[in-house]
């Protein structure tokens, strides 16, 4: 059984010794009962496996936070990272999120401080006559009353101090979340932006081997015409420039596609954008990669794992209070009297003071669930944020040897293509002079093609690797972002008129 006991001199005037009671409550009410917080343990290796053309970083977020996307270095690509910001829907969505975890925060913290309340009530009432215990008083009067009460929770325990925790937790991982949306719609718009500018290129090639083929088509039908050469030689070369052409209407419809894709990304319809062909070469930057142990503050969506660590760890506090008495001091006061004229006097004067303690006695284990499962909570959001970090690494490594490895292929690659274009000129110096036919030259042109078409196709998933690389070091971001959870943060920007194409 608690007892609580609070001694104040019997003539100390009722104003005089409330700054004294909560003095008693303030010393009372400086314990939490959630255990000690730690962030859980993950395996972090000394450094990254593979190695590559890219820089160590020194500090660790030398990636420009206000616009990592241009160290590509394409005016393009930054126009539309800049719409995006500013139009894109799912990141409204996701900052309308984060604001209610904001007045979630500030819901939680109202039970820091008292609640106090205001009424009046002029009431003209008439008793029954048959009414119990009837007495002699008029049956037909009036009642004014005019009063105020204050409530507040002494929090002895922690409770609403822990709940407060837990809310700004959760408020920090939602900012968290926000920022990794971001993150990602930015790589979206980057990664599609990469393969966009590579079918430009494939599409440039493809219409210089159409215009190819089709004089090499032309070629043959003279030399058909002047009984050179077969009719078969003709059908070779008809086919060779019809499969081209498919090729080429292919590769337009995924370019349509993607066009499509970025419309929506930078919150544009896909009727109304349209993006020109490019074809220069977007030029491959070296990633500072850092340390693996920084990429556990560089990346939101392992902040925001962590967070929810920090917020299940407080919610046990949160359970634990809930066993212990609730005590709430009390305070209301006022004036009540039958008539409007005098009101506010001495003789109408109410008033009551005084502590309320509420324990609970039998709950058939109802609060014992309710701390087993604030506990299990704390296990399974500390596991998953071990998951998060395990993947963060995995996807760093993957990216780092995507990029080693297709660096070796593409010399390898334009080695082949080079040996490709040879065997092209060789084998039609040969058909005019008629030492072979024409199925040597398409063989050779075929090749070459494909081997053109393998330098391009390399080259873009190099990029899209280094884009998916700067995702996978959380892109400009730092943990340091966290440090506040204000009104209005600086992840998104401020929405405008959407831009026009």
């Amino acid at each position: 059984m608690l007892k609580v006991s609070l001694r104040l001199p019997r003539r100390t005037p009722l104003p005089a010794r409330l700054p004294a009671l909560l003095a008693s409550v303030v010393a009372l009410s400086a314990c939490s009962l959630a255990p000690k917080y730690q962030v859980p343990s993950t395996p972090v290796a000394a450094q990254y496996k593979t190695v590559g053309p890219w820089t160590s970083a020194q500090p660790a977020d030398r990636i420009d936070r206000n616009g990592w996307w241009k160290m590509y270095g394409d005016a393009q690509l930054d126009d539309l990272e800049t719409r995006l910001l500013a139009n894109n829907t799912d990141l409204r969505a996701a900052y309308a999120h984060y604001a209610q975890a904001q007045a979630f925060v500030a819901q939680v913290e109202s039970g820091l401080y008292p609640t106090v309340t205001a009424s009046a009530v002029p009431l003209r009432q008439r008793q029954s006559d048959t009414a119990p215990l009837r007495g002699n008083g008029p049956a037909d009067y009036n009642s004014v009353t005019l009063g105020a009460s204050v409530k507040y929770d002494l929090d002895l325990w922690g409770r609403v101090r822990d709940s407060v925790v837990a809310g700004k937790d959760e408020a920090q991982a939602s900012k968290a979340d926000l920022a990794s949306v971001q993150l990602s719609l930015q790589v979206e718009l980057a990664d599609s932006f990469v393969r966009l500018r590579g079918l430009d290129q494939q599409t440039d090639l493809l219409n210089q081997t159409v215009i190819a083929f089709a004089k090499a088509l032309q070629l043959t039908q003279t030399l058909h015409n002047s009984g050179i050469v077969s009719g078969l030689d003709v059908s070779r070369a008809q086919t060779q420039l019809s499969s081209a052409q498919s090729q080429l209407s292919q590769n337009l419809a995924q370019r349509a596609l993607i066009e499509h894709a970025i419309a929506v990304l930078v919150g544009t319809s896909a009727s109304e954008f349209s993006l020109p062909q490019q074809t220069a070469v977007i030029p491959l930057p070296a990633v500072p990669t850092g340390l693996p142990s920084t990429l556990l503050q560089r990346r939101p969506d392992v902040a925001a794992a962590e967070r929810r660590v920090a917020e299940a760890n407080a919610k046990i506090g949160v359970a634990r209070a809930a066993y212990f008495p609730d005590i709430t001091l009390g305070l209301q006061g006022g004036v009540q009297s039958a008539a409007y004229s005098g009101l506010v006097s001495a003789p109408n004067l109410f008033w009551a003071i005084g502590p309320q303690l509420v324990q609970y006695v039998f709950d058939g284990g109802f609060r014992r669930a309710q701390l087993d499962a604030a506990k299990a909570a704390t296990e399974e959001a500390g596991e998953r944020y071990r998951s998060v970090v395990l993947a963060a690494f995995q996807q760093v490594e993957d990216n780092l040897a995507l990029l080693s490895y297709l660096g070796t292929a593409l010399g390898q690659q334009k080695d082949a293509a080079s040996a490709a274009q040879y065997s092209v000129n060789l084998a039609l110096s040969q058909y005019k002079q008629g030492t072979v036919g024409y199925l040597d030259v398409v063989q050779a042109q075929t090749v070459e093609l494909q081997a053109e078409l393998g330098v391009l196709d390399i080259q873009t998933r190099q990029l899209s690797a280094n884009v998916q690389l700067l995702d996978a070091l959380g892109g400009g971001w730092s943990s340091d972002e966290l440090a506040q959870v204000a009104a209005t943060p600086a992840l998104v920007a401020t929405a405008t008129t959407p831009a026009t194409n």
